[in-house]
Parts: structure tokens; C-alpha cells; sequence
């Protein structure tokens, strides 16, 4: 048995040798510079062994995944570019030794397997992977501004073929043992508990390497590569401007021009991880990752434990699409609404969402079994928390606390659902103030990661850590705000959704409207949102949150009198087709930065405003909640970092101009003396 500092490396009576990654000090494994030279140690002693081994194991003694990549910490700390560089060089020479190793290898791979730890993988002969739900495999590096820079920009290409291999790295997407065993990404998707006979079996009769279909080889071309590298591009414009996310397109390029291998790039080459790492978006884009993390840790150390069953109160879209994920994560939900007519729908969705994620019949089943109809709200006595998504009206909220208070558990949390009216207003009848929450979900709820824990002047602090706990085991990201009209996330895009609706009043067409906002970096424009959302919900966030003496659109108000509600309904500001709005071509000659930062600078005023309210504790956490919770031009890292880039005096003229212009719903809040 051999001992290093980070690895465990054992021999057995087979002579295999099992190398168990186990980063010391840490509850998950990532490759930092030492762990990486100490596996280049170990691939060194290996191969100088007299008596080599029959094949090698690697496995992961962390619970929680096989490996989750880069140590994000050491990345962020590099001092410059060419650290960086060498940083991507130190990763690669280490796996090619991996690659390199004269007999055979497996990687065991449980939970997560990201970025380093599926290059480590592909470096691997042979993968076997827990065909469980919560194992997943990705290259994400294209969410954090980069490319895949240990070899799975080449090694999965091979493996694959091309098509497979981009599309999983330019959208950063995860695939379960079952899609990675159909993709031939892994030999074999078995139970985590037949790993060790499964990975012998492999070594003492190693099959021939698994080699692409002809399908999926012939991408990988010369003269097929430059055509698919086309595609992709075309493909990849249609959600990237290249200024904005360079790194798709540097994707494509390295795989296309340089064999997937960072070290062939040029460093003054667009395409270079040197140039990839001064470029903005990368800093920014890290930035973003590091929130997610803080907003996971705010949903630590609360009792989650205690909440079992979740009694939701309405089965429109959004109560019944909360329910759904509630089973879908392993919670007993109980639903309730008037009769079983309005229940039907939200089943129905519930089961073709839990049927797409789960895919395996007796898990599905299981979901299906935890969601129950319930008519009569007998749950309400028998649950931990109340999750209350009835219409946007404070009185008719009223009237429904007053029936279910006195049936709950003294230990049971009354939450609702409001996107915009403050608790102290709902609370105010209350036996026990003190239990009520709020927990806003967005929609859609399945794609949607923030939810705002709304604290009352009166809610407790266990109540507060019991739901970000919770919020947390669902698998979404908590953030803590006060009440106040709109919170956070909706008082900051209420400006901007209301500015937009001005401009179209004043004869600015939607489709230029909506490419100014995306021009910007919005991954939708604001018409398109305000139909997605559905016009009766922010036409009643829009009045709950208007400032006197402020603009009043009138074409919502005509458009919901119309019961022209959007997508829904199947037409608003546009008509829908299939899903998708009906748009005029193009945005002419028009010059859309006016345009945007029209429409921007309201919202960037309302975020300094809830800043120097105190509505959130920090700038870092405004911004987190505006990105998770709207989109809000992730390139730029959030309203806040985006106003520190641009520079405070720039956007203060803007600000006043437009002040000059269009009168006192631009002025200055005097939060931007502090920020």
C-alpha cells in the first residue's frame, strides 16, 4: 500500500491496483495544482514498477461524486493569464500520462463528474458509471467563460464523435449513466454496489476500447469537420453573440482547427485559454459560479429534516408545477384547490415532468405515489409546511389563513407564494405571525434555480433557516430578503418590464424593443418575457408595485381586459404558435444601445435602492438573485458589477439625461453615493 497526500493506492490479490482520489481537508474532490502533480507521481511510479500492475481502479472515497473538477479557488486566485496557461498545461500533461499508462484503466464514477473529473474519466480505457438519478457527467467549462482544458475537447470527440461531443460541451449539459452508456461516453451503467466486480470483470478480460458508430466517426472527418464546425456555429449564434460568451465559439475552433488540445492555440489567438481568461465574461462568469455556491450555503444548517410533507394550497401553474417538483425531489405533497377539475391539469403536467427528468418506470412511480390529490385540504393538519399559491389578491390570502391557522401543527410553516405583496400586510390576522414565510418560486418552476425567502418583521430566525433548508433540498437556491413591496427580484425587474411597455406606447416596435434588450445580453427581450410570464401576473405585480405619479402602460391593461394573457392564452403583445411568439424580421438600422440602456439603467437604480435598503444583505447577493431570478445579462455579472464595469459617473450622466428627458422616474437613488 502506498500513501499520498490526496490519493490511497492499493494492490490486490489479483494484482489490481485501486487508486482512490480523497482530497484531504475537504468534503469534495477537485484537482488543485498538487493533487494533480502528486497523480503524475503516481502514473510515474506505476510504469517503473518491475512488476506492473493488471490494470488500475480509480475511484472516489467522497460520498458525494467521483470528481467535480478544477479547484475553482486556485483557478480564481492565478495572478495572471499565463498561470492560467499553465495551470491548463500541468492538467493535460497529467492525463496524458494517465492515457499513457501501459495497462488497462477504469474510472468508477458516482454523483458528480464534472469537468476535470470526466477528463480524468475519458483519459481513463474504460468507464463504469452508477446508472442512478443522481449521478450526472458534464464538461460545464462553457458556463464558467472557458474551454475544456484537460483533453476532453479531444478524448470526447474520439470517444463519441463530434456531434455528440460539442453538443455536450458548448451547452454544458449532464447526462445520467443510462444516456452516457447509450452515447458510449461509459462501457458500462450499473448500481454503485456491483462497481467492484464490474470493474474486475473489465481488467482480467479487457474488451477492445469502444470506438464510434460510423454515423458518429465520420464527424470527426477532415472533410466532414469543417462543415460540422459551420453548423455549430450557426447554431450557437442563435444564443451567443461571440462578443458576450467567447467560448462556444472557442470550442468549436479547438476542436476544429488545433485537435482539441489548448496547448496547440496560439497565446494571441482568440481562441486561447490566455485570451479566454482576460476576456470579462470569464471573470464574471466565475463570479456567478462562486454566488451559487454562497446562495447553496445559506440553505445549511437549517432542520430540514422536519419538513417531510408539503401541503400546497392552489393547483394553477405555479402551485401545481411547486407541488410537482416537491415530489419529484422526495417530499409527500398533499394538493389542494377547489374541486378535482383544477387539480386534473397540474397532475397531468406533473407526470410528464417527472417522466421526462426520472425516466426509469418505479422511480416515476414513486414520484407519482408522493403527490396527492387533495380536495377536502386534509393535509393541512397532518403537514410541516403550507405552501399557499392562490391568486395575487391580500385579502382573498386573508381570508384563507384565517381557515388553515387553526388546523396546523404549532410546529408547521405557513409560507405563500406572493411575488409582490409584504408579509406584514398578510400577516396581520394571525394567531402566530412569527411562522409565516414567504417562499416565491418563479416560473417556469422546473428551470427557475432562485427562490426569494421572504422574512416578515415578525418571522422567526428558525422558521428562516428551516426554509432555506428545505429550499435547499429541493434543489434550488435560497436567498434571504425582506419584505418589502416586490422583494427583490421583482421590484428590480419591474422598472425595466415598465420602461419597455412605455417605449412601445410611444410607437418603438416590440421586435426592436426586444433586440435592444438582447443586444444588451438579456437572454430574452421584455415583451417576450412579459407574454411568457403572462400579462394578468405582471399587470398585478405592476400595480401592487407602482411609485406615484409613474407610468401607467395601457396596452396590458387592454390586452388582459381581452383575456389576451400571453403564451398562454395564445396571444398578448404577440400571437403564439407552437410555443413560440410570432415575430416581424429583424431590428433594421435602429441603434439599440439607447434602447437598452434605457430600459436598463431603471433596473440598476432599483438594485442600488434595495441595496441601501437593506432589502439584501449585500451587492454580491442582489446581484445573485437578479441573475438567478430573471437572467439578467449573466455576461455582465449582475446590475450591480455591471454599474462598477461600466463606471458609476458614466451611468450617473446617463441617469440624468434621461432624468432631463423623460422626468423624475430616472432620478438618482441616493443609494449611488454609497455603492
Amino acid at each position: 500500500m502506498y500513501n499520498w497526500k490526496h490519493w490511497r493506492l492499493e494492490t490486490d490479490a489479483d494484482n489490481l491496483a485501486w487508486l482512490t482520489f480523497d482530497r484531504a481537508e475537504t468534503s469534495t474532490n477537485t484537482f488543485s495544482s498538487e493533487t494533480l502533480r502528486e497523480l503524475a507521481d503516481i502514473c510515474s511510479t506505476l510504469s517503473a514498477l518491475a512488476k506492473k500492475p493488471s490494470g488500475l481502479v480509480i475511484l472516489s472515497a467522497k460520498e458525494n461524486g467521483f470528481a467535480a473538477g478544477a479547484d475553482i479557488d486556485e483557478f480564481t486566485t492565478l495572478k495572471n493569464a499565463e498561470e492560467a496557461f499553465a495551470f491548463t498545461t500541468l492538467g493535460n500533461v497529467v492525463f496524458d500520462q494517465v492515457a499513457a499508462l501501459p495497462f488497462p484503466t477504469v474510472a468508477l464514477i458516482h454523483g458528480f463528474c464534472m469537468g476535470g473529473g470526466t477528463e480524468l474519466a475519458l483519459a481513463c480505457k474504460y468507464r463504469i458509471m452508477d446508472d442512478g438519478p443522481k449521478t450526472k457527467m458534464a464538461l460545464p467549462e462553457v458556463m464558467i467563460g472557458i474551454v475544456p482544458g484537460w483533453g476532453g475537447a479531444k478524448r470526447m470527440p474520439a470517444l463519441i464523435g463530434a456531434g455528440q461531443a460539442l453538443d455536450l460541451m458548448l451547452t454544458g449539459r449532464a447526462v445520467d449513466g443510462r444516456r452516457a452508456k447509450k452515447m458510449g461516453l461509459v462501457d458500462v451503467a450499473a448500481p454503485r454496489r456491483h462497481f467492484v466486480n464490474a470493474a474486475t470483470m473489465l481488467l482480467k478480460k479487457p474488451p477492445a476500447p469502444h470506438t464510434p458508430a460510423l454515423k458518429d466517426a465520420i464527424t470527426n472527418w477532415p472533410i466532414v469537420r469543417g462543415i460540422i464546425a459551420n453548423m455549430s456555429r450557426k447554431q450557437v449564434a442563435k444564443k451567443a453573440r461571440k462578443d458576450h460568451y467567447p467560448a462556444p465559439y472557442a470550442i468549436i475552433d479547438l476542436w476544429e482547427n488545433f485537435g482539441g488540445d489548448p496547448r496547440n492555440v496560439p497565446t494571441e489567438h482568440p481562441s486561447s485559454m490566455t485570451s479566454l481568461y482576460k476576456h470579462p465574461t470569464a471573470a464574471n462568469l466565475v463570479r456567478i459560479f462562486k454566488l451559487q455556491d454562497r446562495l447553496k450555503a445559506l440553505g445549511a444548517g437549517g432542520k430540514d429534516g422536519e419538513i417531510k410533507h408539503v401541503h400546497v394550497v392552489g393547483a394553477g401553474v405555479m402551485g401545481g408545477d411547486i407541488a410537482a417538483w416537491c415530489a419529484l425531489k422526495g417530499f409527500t405533497v398533499t394538493l389542494q384547490d377547489l374541486d378535482h377539475a383544477r387539480i386534473a391539469p397540474a397532475i397531468k403536467r406533473a407526470a410528464d415532468m417527472v417522466k421526462r427528468r426520472l425516466k426509469q418506470p418505479h422511480l416515476i412511480l414513486a414520484a407519482m405515489d408522493r403527490l396527492v390529490p387533495d380536495v377536502k385540504g386534509d393535509g393541512v393538519t397532518h403537514c410541516d409546511l403550507v405552501i399557499e399559491a392562490i391568486v395575487e389578491n391580500a385579502d382573498i390570502k386573508k381570508k384563507l389563513y384565517a381557515q388553515i391557522e387553526p388546523r396546523l401543527k404549532t410546529s408547521a410553516i405557513l409560507a405563500t407564494n406572493t411575488s409582490s405583496i409584504p408579509l406584514q400586510e398578510l400577516s396581520v390576522s394571525l394567531a402566530r405571525p412569527e411562522r409565516l414565510v414567504g417562499i416565491h418560486f418563479f416560473n417556469p418552476v422546473a428551470q427557475m434555480m432562485l427562490v426569494e425567502i421572504v422574512e416578515g418583521p415578525q418571522t422567526s430566525a428558525d422558521v428562516m433557516r428551516a426554509s432555506q433548508a428545505f429550499v435547499k433540498k429541493i434543489d434550488k437556491l435560497p436567498l434571504p430578503v425582506k419584505s418589502a413591496p416586490g422583494f427583490l427580484v421583482n421590484r428590480i425587474l419591474t422598472p425595466y418590464m415598465t420602461e419597455a411597455q412605455v417605449m412601445l406606447e410611444e410607437g418603438i416596435p416590440m421586435e426592436v424593443i426586444d433586440a435592444a434588450a438582447r443586444e444588451f445580453g438579456m437572454p430574452m427581450g421584455p415583451i417576450e418575457l412579459a407574454d411568457t410570464v403572462g400579462l394578468d401576473v405582471g399587470l398585478a405585480v405592476g400595480k401592487e408595485l407602482a411609485k406615484p405619479g409613474g407610468p401607467e402602460p395601457k396596452k396590458i391593461q387592454e390586452l388582459v381586459a381581452a383575456k389576451k394573457l400571453g403564451k398562454k392564452s395564445g396571444e398578448g403583445f404577440y400571437k403564439w404558435v407552437s410555443g413560440r411568439p410570432q415575430k416581424a424580421n429583424g431590428s433594421g438600422t435602429v441603434d439599440l444601445a439607447p434602447l437598452w440602456m434605457r430600459m436598463t439603467l431603471p433596473a440598476v437604480n432599483e438594485a442600488i435602492a434595495c441595496v441601501h435598503e437593506g432589502i439584501v444583505a449585500d451587492a454580491d447577493l442582489c446581484d445573485a438573485g437578479v441573475i438567478f431570478g430573471t437572467g439578467f445579462a449573466p455576461h455582465r455579472g449582475g446590475p450591480i458589477n455591471y454599474l462598477r464595469s461600466a463606471g458609476k459617473d458614466k451611468l450617473l450622466a446617463e441617469m440624468k439625461a434621461l432624468e432631463q428627458k423623460h422626468g423624475a422616474r430616472f432620478a438618482a437613488d441616493a443609494g449611488w453615493q454609497s455603492i
